[in-house]
Order: C-alpha cells, then structure tokens, then sequence
C-alpha cells in the first residue's frame, strides 16, 4: 500500500511524507527491480534529517537515490528506507571578474546544473555533458568523463550525519576521492549540496561551450545506450591487478571486446549491448536477476580467458549477498 506512514508539517510547504511498499522499477535506468519498503522525497534540510531519524528510530538500512543510473536493485526491492532527495536549488556568487562558485542540491539534475551555467555565462561542468545522475550522485561517485574528474571542480560540501543529523560544511580533502570512490561510500554521511569553482566568460566562449556540449552528447549518443542501462557495469582494472605496463589493460572493455560478448551475450531480455562491451541493455521485459546472469557469465569468460575477474562499477541494492 502508498499510505503515508510519517508526516511533518513545514511552514508554508506541504506536510513531509514517508511513504510505504513504493515501486522502484520505474526510478532506476535498468527499468528493474522491486519495491522499497518506504519511500521520502525531502526538499530541504530539515526534512532531509528527519528522514534521517526516522530510519535511526526504525533501525532501517538507508539507500539514497537519485536518478538510479549508477544502479542494479534487486527484484525484491530494498527492505529499508530510500530517500529520494527533491534539494534542487541552485545558486552562484562571482567570485571576481573571471571566476565563480555555483551551489546545486543534491537533488539537483547535473544536465540541469550545466544549463543554469552556460545561461549564466559560466562554465567548466559543461565537460561531462550528456552523463545523467544528480549532484548527490555525481560527488557520490566523483564524476568522470575521459581526464576530467568532479573532485577537480569541487569547492565544499554540505553532509549530514547519518545518525546525529548534524549538518557540516566539508572541503574536498575530507572525500578522499579516487577513480569512482568517495568517503560518501561509508554511508555515515550524506550530501545536501555542493559548491563548484566556475569560470565567468564572455557570449562568445559560451557559444562555443554550447557548441563543444552538444558535441559530446552527439559522441556519447554514438558510442553508448541511453536508455535500459547502467552504464558502464563493471569498472575498469587498477594496474596493480593487471600487473602490465600497457595501460590500455586496465579497461575492462579491452578484454570483454577479446572475448565477443558484444551485441551477442543474452539472458532473458539482458543484452550486452552491440554499441559497448561494458554496457547491458534491458531490452524490455528482464529482470535483474536476469542481469546478475548475465554478469556473472561475463565474470567467468574473462577469467578463463586471461585469468582476471572484473568487479562491478554498478552499485548492487537490496541484494541479501553480493551475487558477483
């Protein structure tokens, strides 16, 4: 059942609602999974730590979602809380003549943070272009997109503790980033908003900036699904697990390419895509077991063939066991 099972009023907003037995299916990319066992959309701070203490109060495992592309859940959903963060505004400060900081909820759209700056003749986050996910994710993740990481454009941050509720302001030294790792990965804090470095240029730099996003939408719309996937569901090698100076070896690709999975490895209506080795397609009706399948079988190609085995780079929820 949808009831409201938790209510706060807030003055002048509707009152704050956790909901139960909510469908996750329809708000992840994979178009999979069950349902949570509740359900919160905060809009703002308060809500947000109230939230907090109602999963403390309840002893309920948290997941945070926003716009689940990073995401595989499980078919019977995810027995705990998922808070769906609805913190979505946006605002900037020039800083001087050429520079500026803009401040984006955590539930803010990152393609929709990259158009309130290249309106506002700012840019720099325009490189990742095309990449969907909210701010909360994108941090939670450190964002990436060839050289280009998110912890270089990152200024400070707004967490909350997961169970004191008490809300800090962070520089980037305490996320202690890596290639899609953050100190937000403990789960003991979580993100209400960021502040990122901008460059304040003229109409002209805009227009090209435009320019250079919608070339990397049109790159990425060539190389990669858009819808029914993760993305990329495995991450890439470090080098210390290949143990060989060709750097093209650490990606993951490399070797799923070797072994012909592309566009022909199935399970149900799970699909490596025909566009890249490391992306799996939902063409309509699979189920995420469906997908751990056909990850799994992935898995063990790869290690008969060069005798390593890649780890998934997709967050797992809601499964008991980590199947991979």
């Amino acid at each position: 059942m949808n009831e409201a099972l938790n209510q706060q009023s807030h003055s002048g907003a509707q009152p704050f609602k956790i909901l139960q037995n909510i469908p996750l299916a329809d708000k992840n990319w994979f178009k999979t999974g069950g349902n949570a066992r509740y359900y919160c959309q905060p809009t703002n701070a308060s809500e947000f730590v109230y939230a907090l203490e109602f999963a403390k109060q309840h002893g309920l495992e948290i997941f945070m979602l926003g716009h689940g592309a990073n995401i595989l859940i499980s078919d019977d959903g995810f027995d705990g809380l998922v808070i769906h963060p609805a913190l979505v505004k946006v605002t900037h400060a020039l800083n001087s003549d050429t520079t500026a900081h803009v401040t984006a909820g955590s539930g803010t759209c990152f393609q929709e943070l990259i158009t309130y700056c290249l309106d506002n003749n700012l840019t720099n986050l325009e490189e990742f272009s095309g990449i969907p996910g909210t701010v909360g994710g994108s941090v939670y993740i450190n964002l990436h997109y060839y050289e280009f990481f998110l912890a270089d454009f990152l200024v400070q941050a707004q967490i909350v503790h997961k169970s004191t509720g008490k809300i800090m302001t962070v520089k980037p030294d305490w996320f202690n980033f890596g290639y899609d790792i953050s100190t937000l990965h403990d789960k003991e804090y979580f993100l209400i908003s960021a502040t990122f470095n901008v460059k304040q240029t003229t109409d002209l730099e805009i227009a090209f900036a435009r320019g250079r996003r919608q070339e990397i939408i049109r790159h990425r719309a060539r190389r990669f699904p858009t819808q029914g996937t993760c993305g990329s569901f495995f991450r890439n090698f470090l080098p210390e697990e290949v143990k060989q100076t060709d750097k093209k070896l650490i990606f993951v690709a490399y070797y799923l390419d070797k072994i012909g999975v592309k566009g022909e490895l199935q399970v149900g209506d799970a699909i490596v895509s025909h566009q890249h080795a490391n992306m799996i397609v939902n063409k309509g009706n699979a189920t995420s077991s469906d997908i751990i399948k056909l990850t799994q079988l992935m898995q063990q190609k790869v290690y008969d063939a060069f005798g390593i085995k890649p780890q998934a780079e997709c967050q797992l929820i809601g499964f008991k066991n980590n199947p991979l």
